[in-house]
């Protein structure tokens, strides 16, 4: 039913393009995310689903791919899916409370910090970065007395919604850009900073929000 349903909805050819750049221009993976039928139930069909319809389901995160030719039958087939970024191959992030996200972006303005693309939801911003190992993300973390439980890594094995998923009519978190990717002349992909410069703001940005759960968006 819920094919049947996602069939006749209105196309929604910004998604394809966006997937398209994101696979065939950028080669970062991607995958099409649950989505929610008219009444906002997850097609996980988990009653407890923490991110309704942005997740990968049918198919899974595995089959996150940068094969225009099979981008370009996901979305033609469900067009409104949300777009997935599988993390930890091209690109990684770091996730944050939405209050403590704009504070973070905030420091970095002023202590002159380039960053690179920066995507929000309504209760969360990620901070997009280069690749990092769990060792390397060990080390920077360790080096702080407490870390908040709200941050959330986005690294191997993991995933993030993407601009310009949109909010499910259940209220699901849709995407946009803060800071959009910006591709430097002689590049093929934006442009994205290191966690190492990052990371201390935003476990000290962090800080600043109530601990909430990782899980939610």
């Amino acid at each position: 039913m819920r094919e049947i349903l996602g069939k006749r909805r209105k196309s929604s050819p910004e998604l394809l393009r966006a997937a398209l750049t994101c696979a065939e221009r950028w080669h970062w993976p991607v995958v099409p995310g649950a989505g929610t039928d008219a009444g906002g139930e997850c097609a996980c069909l988990r009653p407890d689903c923490p991110v309704p319809g942005a997740h990968p389901h049918d198919p899974g995160l595995l089959a996150a791919t940068r094969d225009p030719r099979m981008v370009r039958w996901w979305w033609t087939r469900r067009p409104d899916q949300p777009l997935v970024l599988a993390t930890g191959d091209r690109v990684s992030a770091v996730s944050l409370p939405a209050v403590a996200g704009a504070r973070a972006l905030g420091v970095f303005d002023k202590l002159g910090v380039r960053t690179g693309p920066v995507v929000a939801t309504p209760t969360r911003l990620a901070v997009l970065v280069e690749p990092y190992s769990l060792e390397e993300l060990g080390e920077l973390l360790d080096r702080h007395e407490w870390v908040p439980t709200s941050l959330r890594y986005h690294g191997e094995g993991g995933y993030l919604l993407l601009p310009p998923s949109p909010a499910g009519s259940g209220g699901t978190a849709g995407a946009r850009w803060v800071r959009r990717p910006v591709v430097d002349p002689g590049d093929r992909a934006p442009w994205l900073p290191s966690v190492r410069v990052v990371v201390d703001t935003l476990v000290q940005a962090g800080r600043t929000a109530p601990d909430g759960s990782r899980l939610s968006y």
